[in-house]
Order: structure tokens, then sequence, then C-alpha cells
């Protein structure tokens, strides 16, 4: 059973205070790839906050927090609310990832998440295919490792390899996207395994999304933002769907004592954006500036991340020490 915290425990109140506000529930959830089921650290968390209060969430399994985000966008959509769902995983990958795969259509993001969805094999068990579709994608675009990387030492195939390629200084296909340069510190969507490998949760994560959003519960009123919004968003639209990054933001500020990081993430960033709603900000979060000549990979294939308006400063380089 998940947390249930009531609205009097809850320190900003979220009712539609003002005609501004944009939403009346903000769902964020911290993906897991795990192969088998697990809970408490390094796993799946959701947090759901609405008027009613605050419901926090820990399933042991990728097919559970299916099941239970579908409870809970049912239960917002049938109860007249509108709502936004943040993934903390890439929605996304660099501009001409489609085309290097052959995939057709004027929607290289859509072909590229229907291309996923097929490929892979995700057990209620949590036993996942994860690196041998990674292998299966780089046998197709390079016929060598690249550009995924990443794999258990004990798998063998001889298109992905464990340590990084390096391939990306003499490939077209670059290593980040657009918003990762700004998001100093962001892991690439190509890593598959070890610390921060973002690339297994895009890749058991996408099926997921796609799922929600084209349920025929909501189907005509849910929209990928931004892929299927714009930089902006439609007053139509009552179920959006969105790419997060909780580190983005100083979460630590407000995690408890002895609390789990990614039960401590997913509840500072609902709170976070149920009060930019509240005060108005949150409207400008979905229109970020993007140079124009970049817009086009941002809208058609790269994605974005809600609330990042600016990149973020590089450290500048350490200055050798002089000789003595």
């Amino acid at each position: 059973m998940g947390t249930i915290i009531t609205s009097m425990a809850i320190t900003t109140t979220i009712t539609r205070i003002a005609d501004f506000m944009l939403f009346d529930t903000y769902i964020i959830v911290d993906w897991s790839a795990s192969n088998v089921p697990k809970q408490g650290k390094d796993s799946i968390w959701i947090c759901c906050r609405g008027s009613d209060g605050e419901r926090l969430e820990n399933p042991n399994t990728r097919y559970k927090a299916r099941l239970l985000l579908g409870e809970m966008l049912a239960k917002a959509v049938d109860g007249g609310k509108r709502v936004v769902v943040g993934f903390d995983f890439p929605f996304g990958y660099p501009a001409g990832f489609a085309a290097r795969l052959r995939l057709s259509g004027e929607r290289p993001w859509r072909a590229t998440w229907d291309e996923i969805s097929r490929l892979v094999q995700d057990a209620e068990s949590n036993l996942n295919n994860r690196f041998c579709v990674g292998a299966e994608l780089n046998r197709r675009i390079s016929g060598r490792q690249f550009p995924f990387w990443g794999c258990p030492v004990n798998f063998k195939n001889e298109y992905l390899r464990a340590r990084h390629h390096d391939g990306h200084r003499l490939d077209p296909l670059k290593e980040r996207r657009l918003i990762d340069e700004w998001m100093v510190g962001a892991q690439p969507c190509w890593k598959l395994a070890y610390t921060g490998s973002v690339g297994s949760q895009v890749l058991t994560g996408i099926p997921v999304v796609s799922a929600l959003r084209d349920d025929p519960r909501w189907a005509k009123q849910a929209r990928i933002w931004p892929f299927e919004t714009g930089l902006g968003l439609a007053d139509e639209v009552r179920v959006v769907f969105a790419e997060v990054w909780p580190s983005w933001w100083k979460w630590k500020e407000t995690q408890e004592q002895d609390e789990i990081p990614d039960r401590a993430q997913v509840r500072h960033v609902a709170r976070l954006f149920a009060a930019r709603d509240s005060d108005g900000a949150l409207a400008s979060w979905f229109a970020p500036p993007i140079a124009t000549e970049r817009r086009r990979d941002v809208l058609t294939e790269e994605a974005w991340t809600l609330g990042v308006m600016e990149p973020r400063p590089r450290k500048p380089p350490k200055r050798p020490r002089s000789a003595a």
C-alpha cells in the first residue's frame, strides 16, 4: 500500500484559486529499468498530488506501475480534473536517430516510439530484453557497437559493448540532445548500464508512456509535450505527459530524515509543480526559449525537459598549478 497524506498535512493547498491554474493533479514518476521486482532505493516511485491530498506509491514492477498510473489518471479524468504526468527519462533521442533506423513518417518521434514499443519485451516480473534491443538498434544504425553502450559483463553480443565507444567524434549522430547540453550533468540516452543508465529507462519507459497516452479512456484529450502540443498548451488538453529531471531542482533541501532520495525527489517535484502553477509560473515552462533554428529538432525528435528555461552554467576548468 502507498502512503496517503491528507490535504491538512500539505504545505500548499492545491485548489483552483485562480483561472490561470493549468492543472488540478500533478503526478511525478521516478522510473526504473530493473530486471527483477524491486522496492526502496533505485526503484519506481510515484507521487500523485491533488486537491484530496498527496499519495506516494512504490510499485515493485513496471507492470504494476502502469496499472497504478492508469488508475490515477482514470480517477482524475472521471472527476473532471486536468492532470500533468512527469517521467524522469528522455522522451526523445538526438536528431537524426529515426532516419538512421530508416523509420518513415512525418513524426520521427512517434515512429521511434512505435518501434521501441514493438521491440521491447517487458514481462510482468520485470524481466526485459533491453540489452538485446540496444544491440539490435546498433546493428541497424551503424553495423557496429554504436551508439548504444553499457551491458552486464556476461552479456555477449557483437553489437553492444560494456564500455563507452567514443564513436560520436567521427559520427554525425550526436551523443546528447540540445536539452542535455543545457542540463549539465544529464546522462546520455545511449547509456544502458551502470550509474545513471538513463538509456535503459528510456527503452523500458517509452512503451509505458505510449500505452498510457493512447488509452481510449482519455486518448482524445491526452497529449505528449512538446511533440503534440508545440511550445505551449491548448485549453482542450486534459492529460499532459512530459519529461522531467528531478535533479534540476534543489530537492535535497526538502528531503526528510532518512528518506529515500527517489521518494524525496518525486514528492519535491510534485509540490514544486503545484506551487508554480498556483503562482502562475508553470504556464511559461511549456514555452521554453529555444532558438528558432533548433525548434524543429526539439518538436519532432528530441523533446524537452519541463521546467528547464535556461542553460545551466558550466564550471570553468581548473587552472593547472604552476611549477614551483
